[in-house]
């Protein structure tokens, strides 16, 4: 169980695999509304500690693919714009990880049904 893993210290690295299991294991059991505050716990504690900005976009990825999810389209949207944003910043438009994000933002594009803009 993940809460065996509570009374470490959070830059554990047994805790943050038990978070970051708890989270993809929450998600892909369809509990996406229990999984968004692991994800988002997930990166918050990337950001305390100073995670690698390739490793925050991700998990941001992830976030908004929970929003995603949960139909919140809007908020979906606005966190896949700052990703492809931040890969183009980190990566340049035509490294993988870009191309990839930028093929997620269109996507939520589509979903809103904002065909010019994808």
């Amino acid at each position: 169980c993940w809460k065996t893993y509570l009374g470490r210290l959070e830059a554990d690295e047994l805790r943050i695999g038990a978070l970051s299991l708890l989270g993809n294991g929450l998600s892909d059991a369809g509990h996406n509304e229990d999984a968004l505050p692991v994800r988002e716990a997930e990166l918050a504690r990337l950001r305390r500690f100073g995670g690698l900005e390739e490793t925050i976009l991700a998990m941001r990825r992830n976030i908004a693919n929970s929003h995603q999810k949960l139909g919140r389209n809007e908020q979906a949207l606005r966190l896949m714009g700052d990703v492809f944003s931040g890969y183009v910043k980190l990566n340049g438009e035509e490294h993988e990880q870009t191309l990839l994000a930028a093929h997620n933002y269109a996507n939520s594009l589509l979903c809103l049904k904002r065909f010019e803009e994808a």
